[in-house]
């Protein structure tokens, strides 16, 4: 949503010397004096009913209008008044965005569809009629789960009203039961992957059924590798999307181990691949066989298992090895990771396809390397939240800083919380943080604290 125009800089008014404008309406006109396109819909109203009225008004002419549009935006006219009442972290507190109702059109569900997405999750796809709604032609709808489609009893053949959620994502909104002849079919939850033939499983309290293939499923073997080299995992410099989905392409890559069995000339197949660049790509790959525990962990791309939960497993048992062979009660015993989680984890150890990966990796040379933490630091029972911009280094590397002493760092605030530190530009964290009395630290005093335990230099 754009919630405003222009930029206004003090000093530069039209060419007649007026001043800067102080309302919205002012701006506008102002930019419509210098020549610049600026909305003929814009209208301004005092009072909530007048501006809804303005709504109603624009919906029942959306259709004459030369272009497309869902909704408007209102906004509050003086621009000083913008400025007091400031904005959160995704939207200005001075405008909010109406949206129109959707448009609907009838048309019949021809077939479904699965897919399966790059997280695994099996999505059922409406293959409709094509019929036209809000200028595009529509001929595909999400049905999001099995769930839905036994709650709005979807079946192949229904007739159906379809709208675009947002004007954006094609919808089923409900079935006509009233027209079916009886020929409709049922869709049954699938057992099995229609990709690769893995079992198909549903969590229990989860609407989302997904596919148990992991890797060995194509789908998700783009994006495991791209999880797998990504900064903040086994860090492969340089080896991007483009060069990912080509290495799939040309079946050079088939799981994560195979990277590691890479050549020169594999990557000279590509397109404006020089040798040095293919130098470059096999250095990387071969220097990311020392990576840290923790980041191999979180690079295998365990469900549940983000970076917090990967530093706690290599903390608590140092090796890939032990963690394959860690039990549901082991696993539970570690504190933030609950039966879920631990679940999650020992299935992706009990899948074969997943331990042959493993020990393809490490036949390659792929040895993840421990760093011990501090268990009685300075900052030891501490837990961090950080938010905005530090200068001084890197959000990861003030997290490894303060873990090093003992500390515990987290994404979400509570009364639990030791210490949160903002830098510039930080969200909603810092009023958060201040409502709930936890002490505040800038960047300064977070490295004060850091320079006395002599963890970086005054």
């Amino acid at each position: 949503v754009c919630y405003g125009e222009g930029s206004r800089v003090k000093g530069q008014g039209s060419n007649d010397g007026t001043d800067e404008p102080e309302t919205q309406t002012g701006l506008m006109a102002q930019l419509a004096d210098w020549g610049l396109p600026v909305s003929n819909q814009a209208r301004q109203v005092t009072g909530i009913e007048p501006a809804i009225a303005c709504f109603r008004d624009l919906e029942q002419r959306r259709d004459r209008l030369p272009y497309e549009i869902d909704g408007m935006v209102i906004k509050v006219d003086d621009l000083r008044l913008q400025q007091e009442l400031g904005e959160k972290s995704r939207a200005p507190r001075w405008a909010v965005a109406c949206k129109f109702p959707p448009r609907q059109a009838t048309t019949r569900i021809n077939d479904i569809l699965l897919s399966v997405g790059r997280t695994g999750v099996i999505t059922p796809v409406a293959l409709l009629q094509p019929v036209e709604l809000s200028g595009v032609t529509v001929s595909r709808a999400t049905l999001h789960n099995w769930d839905e489609i036994r709650r709005k009893d979807i079946r192949i053949g229904d007739t159906v009203v379809v709208e675009r959620a947002g004007d954006v994502i094609p919808a089923v909104v409900k079935v006509l039961t009233g027209q079916r002849t009886g020929s409709e079919q049922e869709l049954p939850e699938p057992k099995v992957c229609p990709d690769c033939g893995s079992p198909a499983e549903r969590s229990e309290g989860e609407v989302a059924v997904r596919c148990s293939g992991g890797l060995v499923c194509p789908p998700q073997l783009a994006e495991g590798i791209i999880h797998f080299a990504s900064r903040n995992a086994m860090d492969i410099e340089g080896l991007g999307n483009k060069y990912i989905e080509q290495l799939i392409s040309l079946r050079l890559v088939q799981d994560l181990a195979d990277l590691y069995h890479l050549t020169r000339d594999d990557f000279m197949q590509f397109e404006r691949m020089g040798e040095k660049l293919a130098e470059n790509l096999l250095n990387a790959i071969h220097a990311s066989k020392k990576q840290e525990l923790a980041r191999f962990v979180f690079a295998l791309g365990i469900r549940h298992v983000g970076e917090r939960t990967a530093k706690l497993l290599a903390d608590r048992f140092g090796s890939i090895e032990q963690l394959q062979q860690a039990t549901l009660e082991e696993l539970t015993s570690i504190r933030d990771v609950g039966p879920t989680v631990a679940a999650s984890i020992r299935a992706f150890f009990d899948n074969p396809a997943n331990t042959r990966v493993l020990a393809r990796l490490q036949a390659a040379g792929v040895s993840p390397t421990t760093t011990a933490r501090q268990i009685s630091g300075r900052l030891t029972g501490s837990t961090f939240v950080f938010t905005g911009t530090l200068t001084r280094f890197s959000r990861d590397e003030a997290r490894r800083l303060v873990e090093e002493q003992g500390a515990t760092v987290t994404g979400s605030l509570s009364k639990k919380t030791s210490y949160l530190v903002a830098g510039s530009e930080a969200g909603s964290k810092l009023d958060k943080a201040r409502s709930l009395g936890v002490p505040v630290l800038s960047e300064e005093e977070l490295l004060a604290m850091l320079e006395n335990s002599g963890m970086v230099a005054p």
